[in-house]
């Protein structure tokens, strides 16, 4: 800039920037946010890379900001020449720890948002002795090496040392605490916080983390006043602050919270730009008193109220900006301060060792002896001392803290923050070594008294059968479970009511009534169900990376699914229809939905899991803008054919499973294309035409249901399920075996099979041969001893049907000549049986997921047939589509089918 007229420093910074050949990335005292941007941006896209392997390991995103800051420090990267004084000069250090310490600051104010003391009181005997036993042992050893430390790298080292005491109070203190936020984190990803080890642990680690905060307050306040006297007053001030707080300042925020309504609708923008005014104001307060302006923000976080949310409601405005932006900044700058080159020799690795042995061993020696005084197994106990040892982003804040205040010397703080990475990135492989999930399955059923602690099965005459011991065969589904989702519920609702056994009228004092308990009235008929059908609901939630979706876990899942409006429309419908339900939530991340359907399945001893198919095809739920997608678009997310491939092949050793792809079923009408207005219209006419668009009820009522049988364990669950759905009075059924090879006459099908309208009165024949098309040729494939079974099933079921049941389910053969010849053929039947009756309440095909004529099929080749009729929308999907759900539900699918998909498959104790 020589001959600018800034180059003689009297003159004003040139205007225009790089266009007068300004550097843009020389820090600038008038300009910082030039070089302020660069140094954010180069963090943020450091930490993102270095979080994605290390999510793999289910490590937290905070070991990656903390890593990113080491490599980027003078670790690593500032021994590159140039760098520091190009990217990081000192001059401009201020400026990034001001914005790093503004978003601390509000971190601590959601870290307190986190903390519900409820949960604390409910759990304070354990709670108590856990935590006050993980704090005293490694509290001691902490102050014992603090000796040590203190002689060899605090005197004569720092320029103005501090007292021993002061010195082995905040070690003590260091290794005495817990990260709260990132245990709830590791608690909810291992899915323990419903188990007796993740309430002890959080209940724990909430008294443990307030005690931590008031111990590091007193360390500050110490350090910060040059007396113990003017220590006192601040501390006594603090008090009193707190106080102030709770008893003056709460009150008329809850008042204005009630007055905005914002305890149940979520904080308005003003209630928000209020509660961080009180945050900054704390902040403020606590900092020229000479304690650290984060206790200020922490207090105005305990104060706020967990009532009807509200806490969550709030951090879900706050946390995206903390999270993404200055928390990055904040840890990262524990990094560049942090330069493993001091750790030169080997004491000084002895004595990161030695101190991270001492934050582990005391951990879980004082919280495993707790813990098993509470009369939890010793495995359970160790887990919990493994899990309070976690040290996370809090240890950091701590770390930093005393490094600013000159308790730590550089060298102790590279030290500690070796020692917070090691107990941090190990918490969760221990906690997976001694607490593995077979043995939480083993713990969990041999508490509910199913096995003794060998594994061997109790007899419990009156259960029925025996834990471990396949359960019989079930004609009937009398237990399901349903998978509730939001835009699933009209098609959920309308499967349950026909699966549901109709209701039959008892006269007073028949043996149905008193095995119901009921009690006879004169002149009255008692109405109850033959045998009433259990649903259980489950509405799973991603846990996602945000504060506030951990604290919903925190919040108790127990208490969401009373507050949860699917659950609650659940429960609605249940009483409508007079049926026994149950219906909860589970938060986990996406990569745990298939294995959390399947255990609750497992849990409730389920005949049969329904997993509905996503409207718009994918694993989220989200509604703030419902669209209808293209067909194609709708089977194309990898993530959720990832789901539902999962979930099968789970639920193959459990239970029968179905997977219901939902097209209309209930009546709903599904448009295709947004509604436009007509402009030669008056306004009068236009209202008049919205009244006209207004649903009615559906007035035929009826639903024709297709089963093309192949054989095999999928197709025999299906028919059972058909023939539960046909005892429905509103439902009829076609039940189509599919013969390979063999001639037979080409005969029209019956009425009762083609057509859903069809006359129930009417009994239909006894075996219908379907019409071939053209291109089925005559040829004979040798009967296998599948086919033999398949077709003895077949005319067991046909035999054995109920007269009631004769009119309205018709059963057939369809010969076929080959298996890449069966998809074409069956999408015909399809056409000419299903969907013929537009305005009924939806049809339904009932398809096997596997099936023994197509296992030749090589499923590396699209099925014989290509797109099809009627597909229209190309060859989407191809292969996961197919894994997921077969290769007759994947033609099917593609054809654009006028009735909804059920694809079945069997589990292994119904084969």
């Amino acid at each position: 800039m020589a001959g600018g007229p800034a180059g003689n420093g009297t003159g004003a910074p040139p205007q225009a920037g790089v266009l007068e050949g300004v550097n843009p990335i020389e820090y600038s005292p008038s300009n910082p946010i030039l070089l302020f941007i660069i140094q954010a941006s180069i963090i943020i896209i450091f930490c993102q890379l270095l979080h994605y392997p290390l999510k793999l390991l289910r490590q937290p995103r905070v070991i990656a900001e903390v890593l990113g800051g080491i490599i980027l420090g003078p670790t690593v990267m500032m021994r590159i020449p140039g760098f520091k004084d190009a990217i990081f000069p000192d001059e401009s250090m201020p400026v990034f720890a001001n914005v790093a310490n503004l978003g601390l600051i509000i971190f601590l104010f959601l870290i307190a948002l986190e903390v519900d003391m409820r949960m604390f009181t409910h759990n304070w005997k354990a709670a108590l002795s856990v935590g006050l036993a993980g704090m005293v042992v490694p509290f001691g050893l902490g102050f014992a090496i603090a000796y040590g430390l203190y002689n060899r790298y605090h005197l004569g080292v720092v320029a103005d040392p501090i007292g021993f005491g002061v010195f082995g109070l905040f070690i003590g203190t260091a290794l005495s605490i817990t990260a709260f936020p990132v245990l709830c984190r590791i608690l909810s990803e291992l899915n323990l916080l419903r188990t007796n080890v993740g309430v002890t642990t959080l209940a724990a680690g909430i008294g443990n983390d307030v005690t931590g905060w008031i111990l590091l307050a007193l360390c500050v306040a110490l350090v910060n006043n040059s007396s113990g006297l003017a220590a006192l007053w601040a501390l006594l001030c603090c008090i009193g602050w707190t106080l102030l707080l709770v008893f003056v300042v709460r009150p008329p925020f809850m008042w204005i919270l009630r007055r905005t309504g914002s305890l149940q609708n979520g904080p308005t923008q003003g209630v928000v730009a209020l509660t961080m005014l009180m945050v900054l104001a704390s902040a403020w307060f606590t900092g020229i008193i000479g304690v650290h302006p984060i206790f200020g923000a922490f207090l105005v976080g305990v104060i706020c109220p967990h009532d009807g949310g509200f806490a969550i409601k709030l951090t879900e405005k706050i946390e995206d900006l903390i999270g993404v932006l200055f928390l990055p900044l904040y840890f990262a700058l524990s990094g560049l301060n942090t330069n493993l080159g001091l750790l030169s020799d080997g004491v000084a690795w002895a004595y990161v060792v030695g101190v991270t042995c001492c934050a582990f061993f005391g951990k879980i020696i004082g919280g495993t002896i707790a813990a098993r005084a509470n009369r939890l197994l010793w495995r359970e106990s160790i887990t919990i001392g493994c899990l309070m040892s976690c040290k996370g982003l809090v240890e950091l804040i701590v770390l930093n803290i005393g490094l600013q205040a000159g308790i730590l010397s550089p060298i102790t703080f590279s030290m500690f923050v070796v020692m917070a990475l090691v107990t941090t990135v190990a918490t969760t492989p221990l906690t997976k070594v001694f607490y593995p999930s077979w043995y939480q399955k083993k713990v969990e059923r041999w508490r509910r008294g199913e096995i003794d602690w060998n594994g061997d099965p109790i007899d419990h005459p009156e259960s029925g059968h025996e834990a471990g011991i396949e359960k019989p065969v079930e004609s009937q589904i009398r237990r399901l479970m349903v998978h509730l989702r939001l835009d699933s519920l009209p098609s959920i609702f309308t499967f349950i009511n026909l699966l549901s056994p109709d209701s039959v009228s008892t006269t007073p004092g028949s043996p149905d009534d008193k095995a119901e308990g009921l009690t006879p009235k004169q002149g009255d008929a008692q109405v109850a169900k033959k045998r009433p059908l259990e649903v259980h609901g489950l509405r799973v939630i991603e846990l996602s990376d945000r504060t506030s979706s951990v604290m919903h876990l925190t919040s108790g899942e127990d208490f969401y699914s009373l507050r949860d409006p699917v659950v609650n429309a659940f429960r609605a419908f249940s009483q409508l229809h007079d049926l026994a339900v149950s219906g909860t939530t589970a938060v986990v991340p996406i990569d745990s939905y298939a294995e959390t359907l399947v255990s609750h399945a497992s849990d409730v001893s389920s005949d049969f899991a329904l997993i509905p198919w996503g409207e718009g095809g994918g694993v989220s739920e989200e509604q703030s803008f419902p669209t209808t997608p293209h067909l194609s678009e709708r089977f194309m997310s990898a993530t959720h054919l990832e789901l539902i491939t999962q979930t099968l092949d789970k639920a193959s050793r459990t239970c029968n499973a179905g997977i219901f792809i939902d097209n209309g079923f209930g009546g709903t009408t599904k448009p295709v294309d947004r509604p436009g207005l007509d402009r030669t219209r008056s306004a009068l006419s236009i209202r008049s035409h919205r009244q006209e668009m207004t649903a009615l009820p559906v007035v035929d009522k009826s639903h024709h249901v297709l089963l093309p049988f192949f054989g095999g364990p999928d197709d025999m669950v299906a028919m059972r399920l058909v023939l539960q759905l046909a005892k429905n009075r509103h439902v009829t059924a076609s039940v189509v075996r599919i013969v390979w090879g063999g001639a037979a006459a080409e005969v029209e099908a019956a009425t009762a099979c083609s057509s859903p309208a069809a006359d129930r009165t009417t009994k239909a024949p006894a075996t219908t041969t379907w019409p071939r098309s053209s291109e089925a040729t005559e040829t004979h494939a040798p009967a296998s001893q599948q086919d033999e079974e398949a077709a003895a099933f077949f005319s067991t079921m046909q035999a054995s049907l109920p007269t009631e049941l004769a009119s309205r389910v018709a059963f057939g053969e369809l010969h076929i000549s080959s298996p890449g010849a069966a998809v074409m053929e069956i999408e015909r039947l399809a056409q000419r049986t299903v969907g013929r009756n537009p305005k009924n309440a939806g049809d339904l095909v009932v398809l096997g997921r596997r099936n023994f004529l197509l296992e030749s099929c090589s499923l590396a080749e699209p099925v014989a047939g290509g797109g099809g009729s009627g597909s229209g929308s190309g060859n989407y999907g191809t292969l996961d589509l197919q894994r997921a759900i077969g290769p007759v539900a994947d033609r099917m699918v593609k054809a654009g089918p006028r009735a909804s998909i059920l694809v079945v498959q069997a589990g292994a104790a119904r084969r």
